[in-house]
């Protein structure tokens, strides 16, 4: 369960049982107040298996460029990152409530006993490639990554005819992508404002690169001259 309007894994919690969601959405009204509805949420199925590193889970945020919905101009920028937990991973009912097991945002995994300042809990996609690579072998990872870029496609395809489409504007998205166990990817969900605050050395590195050749892009060298 996830809130339409909040970020950084605020508000987030897990269920495995139905009548937790019918008992939960239920208002509270009293003899004096008006009902208090909860706010709009997001259901989603867990994926229970997830890919594991070291035992940990974690999922990709993979930057992509959106110059044109019409007709559709996109770029997957090379970089990205795998965020992890602090801990282990568990499908243990008894670990339901445990976010250092099951999120990965950083917001939330920087104050776990197990975060590391200096790396920040990160791989980059690059890294995370070669690990692939050598445990599942050259043909997964190359699967992998092309089912992953099918999914942004496809996902941009869908709200093509939905986006106000302007020549002038470009937009900046950022995907967070999990993996799981048999090696296929799933889209948790797609970022309009994705944070560009950085943790590290190496994430500002990367996040200034993101920006630069987002500009270079829509603004190359040799824009406005004659």
């Amino acid at each position: 369960m996830k809130p339409t309007n909040r970020s950084q894994g605020k508000g987030i919690f897990l269920v495995n049982k139905l009548h937790q969601l019918k008992k939960w959405s239920q208002p509270k009204v009293s003899q004096f107040k008006q009902p208090n509805f909860t706010e709009n949420y997001i259901i989603s199925r867990y994926i229970d298996k997830p890919f594991l590193v070291g035992d940990k889970k974690f999922d990709l945020r993979m930057y992509v460029l959106v110059t044109s919905y019409r007709p559709l101009k996109v770029y997957l920028h090379t970089g990205g990152f795998a965020r992890f937990c602090t801990e282990k991973y568990t499908s243990d009912m008894t670990e339901l409530d445990n976010m250092m097991v099951h999120l990965t945002n950083v917001a939330i995994q920087k104050f776990g006993d197990g975060y590391n300042e200096q790396h920040g809990g990160k791989w980059s996609i690059k890294n995370l490639r070669l690990y692939i690579e050598q445990t599942r072998g050259h043909d997964a990872c190359e699967k992998l990554f092309g089912d992953i870029n099918n999914i942004i496609f496809i996902s941009l395809k869908a709200v093509q005819s939905q986006i106000i489409n302007d020549r002038h504007c470009f937009e900046v998205y950022g995907f967070d992508i999990l993996i799981e166990d048999n090696m296929k990817p799933w889209l948790i969900e797609v970022n309009a404002c994705p944070s560009l605050t950085t943790t590290t050395e190496v994430d500002r590195v990367l996040k200034t690169q993101v920006i630069n050749d987002a500009f270079n892009i829509v603004m190359p060298p040799d824009w406005g001259e004659d």
